[in-house]
């Protein structure tokens, strides 16, 4: 077991290797740090772009908003999609509806986290296999 603890060893890029005075412990672990950061905004970007779509869904179909999984995904998405609203008009036909700012929500949303996440990457130039371990 100690054999294995000895031989581990942390993978760094050459050309990222640490600044001087930092340990190579400390720079994997910022790396590990802003990768998980990386994630975690996509992973919340999806919960976002699915609920957004349970949204549109419910809408096009005409769901009842007295059942209650309609009003709970009207109820979480209402402050997504609020700002979006009067951009363009919503599409009514009966109990159909199509609304437009809920797409542009999803929209600006995905661009919004990718912008984000391209940011860190131009601030923080890190790939997974900068923070794998042999």
């Amino acid at each position: 077991m100690s054999e294995s603890i000895t031989n581990r060893e942390v993978t760094i890029k050459k050309s990222q290797q640490p600044a001087r005075g930092q340990s190579p412990q400390k720079t994997f672990e910022k790396k590990k740090t802003i990768l998980r950061i990386n994630q975690v905004i996509w992973y919340v970007l999806g919960i976002f772009e699915v609920l957004l779509a349970f949204r549109v869904v419910l809408k096009m179909i005409g769901a009842y908003q007295s059942s209650t999984f309609t009003s709970f995904i009207y109820g979480i998405t209402d402050p997504l999609a609020l700002p979006f609203r009067g951009i363009l008009g919503i599409f009514v036909s009966g109990n159909y509806v199509f609304e437009w700012p809920t797409l542009i929500a999803g929209v600006v949303y995905f661009c919004a986290a990718w912008g984000l996440v391209r940011l860190l990457d131009l601030v923080y130039p890190i790939s997974p296999s900068d923070v794998t371990t042999e």
